[in-house]
């Protein structure tokens, strides 16, 4: 009969090294998991294909109380222009802390999204990104990411001159 002092060791050796591989990334910075961000983005996929509403639907729900509207393009783009009511919180400035300070302490809180590809303009602030990289995945898959899970995204594209948009910025 093995010793058990010795099959425990062995056990928590091997889970010690699957753990040690599974955590390594040879070459790469160990504060980033791509790894990780591909299994959340297919995680996400199915939820934000259902997650996907008209301008009739965005605006009916933003009239909500509680609602966030959140905008995640740049300070700078913000400023040029968005839709009335809309917070700005740059995509690169979303940390868990920041998102806590903004959304409020309310997880299931109803966020509602849109960035620079839900508009057929194609001129400053709403300049058309590539397909695959719109700001829109990249926020729904970080919110999601980072436990809010009541988003909804403008699924339409649409002109920013349309007065159902509610666009607002300086110049208007």
């Amino acid at each position: 009969m093995p010793n058990p002092v010795g099959r425990a060791l062995a056990i928590c050796l091997a889970i010690t090294a699957v753990s040690a591989s599974a955590h390594s990334r040879p070459g790469g910075s160990p504060l980033i998991d791509y790894a990780g961000f591909r299994g959340l983005a297919a995680e996400v996929e199915p939820i934000r294909s259902n997650r996907l509403i008209s301008l009739d639907e965005f605006n009916a729900r933003a009239a909500k109380s509680n609602v966030l509207v959140l905008d995640a393009r740049s300070a700078q783009a913000f400023a040029e222009g968005h839709i009335a009511g809309a917070v700005n919180l740059p995509l690169p400035d979303f940390t868990a802390e920041a998102l806590a300070e903004l959304i409020g302490d309310n997880p299931d809180r109803e966020i509602l999204i849109y960035c620079n590809n839900n508009f057929t303009n194609n001129r400053r602030p709403v300049a058309t990104k590539s397909l695959q990289l719109a700001l829109n995945i990249q926020t729904f898959i970080n919110l999601y990411g980072y436990g809010y899970r009541n988003i909804f995204e403008l699924g339409e594209a649409v002109d920013m001159d349309d007065p159902m948009v509610r666009w607002t910025s300086a110049a208007t």
